[in-house]
Parts: structure tokens; sequence; C-alpha cells
């Protein structure tokens, strides 16, 4: 079953001057039609202003299309009356974790949004035990958050969500503002929601290493998908990513240039570790 679906999605970011009027039309997402199923890891990619936070948004019903339609677990984000089922459905975690975290202590501001939700006490309590484990935080429940690193501030902010129990979590730029071993901590966090909950997980990232287990990879520019397919696919081709002003990661991009020097290494090479194996073969 999808848990997001588009068809022609487009938007409109409009300019307008003091008074009101109309200075210009900026549109940042054209004609994007895509299908993520339950329990997918999708990556969405592009360099900055490609238009994938834009889409992102409305995966939550922060903004609502121009034209066509997305559905969330199958409502349309357009009806005002899906609202509260589509946020309870797809959860969203930021860039800066400081933006979300608003409790005192740790297991507070987990517990915020399934009381926000009506959710009884006892189960508040159990979801906020079950979430914090599940991302690895569980020991740091009675602390503040201000004594967190960038990277377990995030953790607390997607054990936040989990708390509400979506089926979805997108992810916008997660990782923007952490150092790798922030970084490391939070993809290993989403990768287990993942595989062990079966949490659908839309990863919206510029970051190439981070997406080399996802199932899909939708490759975003100038508001439209200008790519998809699975790492290897995507990866496979250096120089369109290139063309399109993205990295590759670095061994992917090692074995590229192995290639074009003449060795028979084969494409789409994601870790060091296919890359020892296949120069082992060749020597």
């Amino acid at each position: 079953m999808s848990i997001v679906k588009t068809d022609k999605l487009s938007f409109d970011y409009i300019r307008r001057d003091e008074e009101g009027n109309v200075e210009g039309i900026t549109r940042a997402v054209n004609d994007v039609s895509i299908d993520i199923k339950q329990g997918d890891f999708i990556a969405i990619l592009g360099h900055n202003g490609s238009g994938k936070s834009t889409l992102a948004k409305h995966m939550n019903a922060i903004l609502y299309p121009t034209e066509g339609t997305i559905w969330v677990d199958g409502k349309d984000t357009a009806d005002d009356d899906n609202l509260w089922e589509i946020r309870q459905s797809a959860g969203m975690v930021f860039q800066n974790p400081d933006n979300q975290i608003i409790g005192q202590v740790v297991e507070e501001d987990v517990g915020f949004g399934p009381e926000n939700m009506g959710v009884p006490t006892k189960e508040i309590w159990e979801r906020v035990e079950e979430s914090l484990k599940a991302v690895g935080m569980y020991e740091f429940r009675l602390m503040s958050p201000n004594k967190l690193s960038g990277g377990q501030k995030q953790r607390v902010s997607i054990a936040g969500v989990i708390a509400m129990h979506p089926k979805c979590i997108i992810l916008d730029e997660p990782t923007a503002m952490l150092d790798p071993n922030g970084r490391a901590e939070v993809i290993r966090a989403v990768r287990a929601l993942n595989a062990v909950e079966n949490i659908t997980v839309i990863l919206i990232t510029h970051y190439m290493e981070e997406v080399i287990h996802a199932d899909k990879i939708f490759v975003m520019d100038k508001g439209s998908i200008e790519m998809e397919g699975t790492p290897v696919e995507i990866f496979s081709r250096v120089e369109q990513l290139q063309q399109l002003r993205l990295d590759v990661p670095q061994v992917t991009l090692l074995a590229h240039e192995l290639r074009k020097a003449g060795l028979a290494i084969p494409t789409g090479i994601l870790t060091a570790q296919e890359l020892k194996e296949a120069l082992c073969q060749l020597f």
C-alpha cells in the first residue's frame, strides 16, 4: 500500500509587495509524481534550491499543492478534515533539533506529542520508554536536553516523533548541523527504525554516504525529479550526478576514476568493502 503518493504535484512560492500585490512567482516543485510504499526507505537528493525540502513539507501537509494532488496514507492533504490524521501518520523531523525540543527533561519532551493526542498517561510513559530505547537514548531520559550533543538532541527529536506512532517519518536534512559522529548516530537510529519497526523513512539530505542503504533514491533539480532508482543505479551515473551539482560517495568516485584509468571495476561501487573485493578479483 502507498503511504505517500503524488500526482503531477506542483507548488509555487508567490512574492508580494507591502500592499499585497504579486511581485513574482517561483515554481519550487514542478509536476512531481512519485509512489512510496509502506516500509520503504526513500532518499531524496538535490542541491540547495532543488525543491526537495518544499516537496517534503507537502508530505506533512505543512504546504498544500498549487497544482496536482498528494495523498498521505490514502488521504488527500488538500482536505482540511484529514489534517489531524495525516500528521499522525507522517511525522516530521527538521534540520535544527533545538527548534523541536521544548521539554526541560528528555522524557517529558518525548511524551509531549502523545499527551497532546490525548493518549492515556500509562500508555504515554510506555511509548516514551519504547521510543527512547529505539533510538538508543533511554539512559539519558532524566537529563536536560541542553546537556546533550547535537546528535543526541536529534535522536531525542526522532524519539518524540516515534512516540506518536507514525507510519512514516520525513527527515528534512536532519544531520546538516551535526558533526560526522552525530550524523552517524542519527542515520544508524533511522535505519534501525526502518528495519525493525517497519516505519517508512523519507530522508532528505545532501550527504551521499547516508543514502547508500536506501531502497530507492529520487534526485531533484529545478523542482523536478531528474533521476530515480536504487543506490547502485543512481551512483552508477557519476557524471550525470556531477552535472546536477551533486557529489557521490568518495569510494564510488574512486572506483569511477579507476575505471576511467582502464581498470575493469564494476559500476555502482558503494562501499570500501565492495571496492576491495573488486580490486582483489583483478589482482
